[in-house]
């Protein structure tokens, strides 16, 4: 795993295999960002001129490689693109995104200096949050593995003698490493990561960190009657489970609950999906990731405030045991769910979860999932939708997303979409309602679990959850652990009273 440091050292005199400097692209052409004054007095003043010629023009994920001049202890120097420059100023996800093509351009060296413009402290979060997510690579299942992460980022930063600049750099490395836990997750196979086996993962880490974990079996699950859970495990030899894992602080003065969606792969059940919309499908536990990776997190930065994490998790399998179209589960709580579509498993479990959560009374509940392809056809790959039954929640979310780099959009529950879905002859509720607006009518399904008096959100991360694509700056190909910032930032911002 990439480790993490900050310097005030020079970076002329840092010794790297390799000195990172951020250039962006001027009114007059390219401009190269301040920290890289060493390096443009190295090259006699001549940097812009020389990497102009080179092509470079400083857009955004752009990296270009020059061997050092003499003055610099590190052979090479990586220039990376940092987009339109304005008045020199470089917001947090531009340094971000640069210091992740950097740290993925440079696999397989030892040692790299980030010399970009890392003035305030979140600056210095930024770059080192972007850098450790860009060095990310899974490699689980390769004989070889063609180059390794780097093994060391140092951040450079003239912030002399501030702690804040260090703190940023372990703050940055809590939350990149349960980035990058939720990641190995997402991209683990699923004849390897199933119920029984995350469940286990979770136990691990509760015990690693202090974290206190209950796990609920098939049989517990029965006792309980969690028949949404269990309706969606009945057809998989791995049966499901139910994981809570709780962080609390003798101080808080707010809970809250994540509930994660933890499909450890979604075949559709007897609602077959068809070639081509399954081979990803390991990814549908992706919401479960998230909130555990959100709930270590919080363990490790101390917040002050309770976070619990409810993983709802099974394997959606067609057999001779599963849940055929027309079934009808009574979930946990007592409502009864007419199953029209097998394959829209993930509002079942998330229900049972929800309602279970909601039993401990916390003062938000958040859940995560993978949940529609239609939320994916409205906002695309990249961008998650947001649901609340309280607007400024909603709001608050939504904003909390854009502050620290997650695309993200609120997204209304209709009241008359739910009609499709309470006309069931047989139970109180469908599984499915109205075809269009399905990722709206996803939310309002979820909605009819949460207890009176709670406030609730829902995120439809489908779109961003797992890039299909290439790597493009800090995101690599596969697991993204979407919703995680959004999620740990929402809790700082709680347990700070905003």
């Amino acid at each position: 795993m990439t480790a993490l440091s900050v310097s005030t050292s020079s970076a002329a005199s840092l010794r790297a295999d390799a000195l990172v400097i951020g250039v962006a692209k001027g009114p007059k052409g390219l401009v190269v960002a301040a920290g890289a004054e060493a390096v443009v007095e190295a090259f006699d003043g001549k940097l812009a001129e020389v990497l102009t010629t080179l092509g470079a023009t400083g857009a955004e994920g752009e990296a270009v490689k020059l061997p050092a001049p003499a003055g610099l202890k590190a052979p090479l120097v990586l220039a990376v693109g940092l987009g339109e420059a304005v008045d020199g100023a470089y917001d947090a996800e531009d340094l971000r995104k640069a210091a992740g093509v950097a740290a993925r351009t440079l696999a397989g060296s030892k040692k790299a200096a980030l010399a970009l413009p890392a003035v305030s402290a979140e600056d210095v979060e930024a770059v080192a949050l972007g850098g450790l997510l860009g060095s990310y690579s899974f490699g689980a299942y390769k004989g070889e593995v063609a180059k390794a992460p780097v093994a060391e980022l140092v951040v450079l930063t003239d912030r002399k003698g501030s702690k804040d600049a260090k703190a940023a750099v372990e703050r940055a490395t809590a939350i990149g490493e349960e980035m990058n836990r939720a990641r190995d997750l997402i991209n683990t196979a699923p004849n390897d990561l199933n119920p029984k086996s995350f469940a286990a993962i979770a136990q691990a880490a509760g015990k690693e960190h202090g974290l206190k974990v209950e796990v609920l079996d098939e049989k517990a699950l029965a006792k309980g009657g969690f028949g949404g859970i269990l309706g969606v495990g009945v057809g998989s030899a791995n049966p499901p489970r139910l994981v809570k894992v709780a962080y609390t602080h003798p101080k808080a003065k707010a809970t809250l609950a994540f509930v994660g969606k933890g499909i450890t792969y979604d075949s559709g059940g007897i609602s077959l999906k068809p070639a081509g919309h399954n081979e990803t499908m390991k990814c549908d536990m992706s919401g479960a990731a998230a909130v555990f990776a959100a709930v270590v997190a919080a363990k490790r930065l101390g917040l002050q405030v309770n976070v619990t994490a409810w993983l709802a998790l099974a394997e959606n399998m067609p057999s001779g045991s599963a849940t055929r179209p027309g079934d009808v589960l009574r979930m946990y709580g007592g409502k009864t769910v007419e199953v029209l579509n097998t394959d829209a498993e993930g509002r079942l479990v998330l229900a049972d979860a929800i309602v279970r959560a909601g039993e401990e009374q916390p003062d938000v509940i958040v859940d995560v999932a993978t949940l529609t392809g239609a939320m994916v056809l409205a906002l695309g790959n990249r961008t998650f939708g947001v649901m609340a039954n309280d607007d400024a929640l909603r709001t608050k979310l939504h904003e909390t997303a854009g502050a620290v780099g997650e695309a993200s959009w609120p997204m209304p529950l209709p009241a008359d979409l739910r009609k499709g879905m309470v006309e069931s002859t047989v139970a109180d509720l469908a599984n499915m309602g109205e075809r269009m607006g399905g990722g709206l009518v996803a939310g309002l399904f979820l909605q009819e679990f949460v207890a009176e008096g709670i406030d609730w959100a829902h995120l439809d991360i489908a779109g961003p959850a797992f890039n299909e694509g290439g790597p493009s700056g800090y995101t690599p190909k596969g697991g993204t652990a979407s919703a995680v910032r959004t999620l740990v930032r929402f809790a700082e911002d709680t347990a700070a009273g905003k």
